[in-house]
């Protein structure tokens, strides 16, 4: 009868202790059924489960070969209740919980889990995407990101989420949760809003502004905000505010458009990392376009403002790009790229993004109000926009070029 034994190993890490280990348990007949080995702060930690089908000292092998290797060495005897227990929990559906912020509170931790613990949720592995802290007590230079995997049978995710968002609220942190499947880092198509996500201003604001206007375009829309006008006529009535408007006041706003921290360096690895971009805004493209040639967007869908004879008309070109439309493209881009919608991002700021941001794969809003960060499935509020990148899953040392 074949008997299971947990073997755990300890100690400072140097090279060679995996094929001691290996070596003796091949020497003892054993079989491997599962292992798992990290190396944190230079100390190893190794467990592996075995099968033994014959009779062997495997307890006094393995103390010869831990004071070898510089390790403590365990066996455990594991019953098929455990053996059973433990393949059940593997099947178990697991999440992604991220967390991000300038600095993590270490206090946040113990929040997490009691907060997973409640949700009878076990925490199955923590580690760092991001860099490591300057020694010098600064913050890191791309934020701090950890990452928990959790394990447990299904969760009211909805409600998990809600709890999630009002804890990272108390602490400055955010907190993502997703479920893992094969597509986190499977992901093709990125789409964007553009105003208050590329960009840290509303053009039509600044150009309402610039044309002495900027206190009647607020007002109408603060009236949309209180639901007295939708998307579509508030939005008219904007433009209308624009009438008149010298071409060439585009043209000076477009060159100082001040770009969302981290959207270079977000942009620079997605190119890299042959991921398709796109911006979906309900600006104008105008502004859109100026962002395509010094970013290098794949392709832009905004509307376009109609002008004569050097002069803004208050009119743009039918349809209007609203809130369906852009759920609209993104289903029509990633159909016409031949990818899943599972394969899809989306990143925006507005309740005008919200449609779009539940149609992707991955929705994410970014610096929004509190009635859209509560309806999205992720959000990021404390770092810069890069931070879409630990999202995806990507570790800092992944992004890192030759050179650098």
């Amino acid at each position: 009868m074949t008997r299971r034994v947990l073997i755990r190993a300890t100690g400072v890490a140097r090279p060679g202790q995996l094929a001691g280990l290996g070596k003796a348990l091949a020497a003892s007949g054993a079989r491997l059924l599962d292992i798992n080995q990290s190396v944190t702060f230079g100390i190893l930690s190794l467990e592996a489960l075995v099968g033994l089908a014959r009779e062997s000292d495997l307890e006094g092998a393995l103390a010869t070969t831990g004071d070898a290797l510089g390790l403590d060495i365990q066996a455990i005897q594991v019953s098929a209740e455990d053996y059973q227990r433990w393949s059940v929990q593997a099947s178990q559906p697991r999440l992604i919980l991220t967390l991000l912020a300038p600095h993590l509170p270490a206090g946040i931790l113990a929040e997490v889990g009691a907060l997973t613990a409640e949700h009878g949720l076990t925490v199955e592995l923590i580690h760092r995407l991001s860099g490591r802290e300057p020694l010098d007590g600064g913050m890191p230079e791309h934020g701090a990101c950890v990452e928990c995997w959790l394990r447990g049978e299904e969760v009211d995710l909805d409600a998990l989420r809600e709890k999630a968002l009002a804890l990272g609220a108390m602490h400055g942190v955010d907190i993502a949760l997703q479920e893992d499947s094969i597509w986190r880092r499977h992901r093709r198509l990125v789409c964007f809003d553009m105003d208050s996500t590329l960009i840290q201003t509303e053009v039509i604001d600044e150009l309402a502004r610039r044309h002495g206007v900027g206190d009647e375009v607020a007002e109408i829309t603060e009236r949309a905000m209180r639901g007295e006008l939708d998307f579509q006529q508030s939005f008219r009535e904007r433009m209308a505010k624009l009438r008149g408007l010298d071409e060439s006041v585009l043209a000076e706003i477009a060159e100082s458009l001040p770009l969302m921290d981290g959207l270079e360096r977000l942009m620079r690895h997605l190119k890299r990392l042959g991921y398709r971009t796109a911006i979906l805004s309900g600006g104008f493209t105008y502004f859109a376009r100026h962002l395509q040639e010094t970013l290098g967007f794949d392709e832009v869908h905004a509307n376009e403002l109609l002008i004569e004879n050097g002069k803004v008309t208050g009119e743009v070109r039918e349809p209007i790009l609203d809130a369906d439309r852009k759920a609209e493209l993104l289903h029509e881009i990633a159909r016409r790229e031949g990818l899943a919608m599972e394969q899809t991002i989306a990143v925006g700021d507005g309740a005008n993004d919200l449609k779009m941001l539940a149609a992707a794969g991955l929705g994410i809003a970014f610096r929004a109000k509190p009635l859209v960060r509560a309806q999205a499935r992720q959000s990021i509020s404390t770092l810069g926009l890069d931070a879409v990148l630990y999202l995806i899953g990507y570790r800092q040392g992944d992004l890192e070029e030759p050179g650098q």
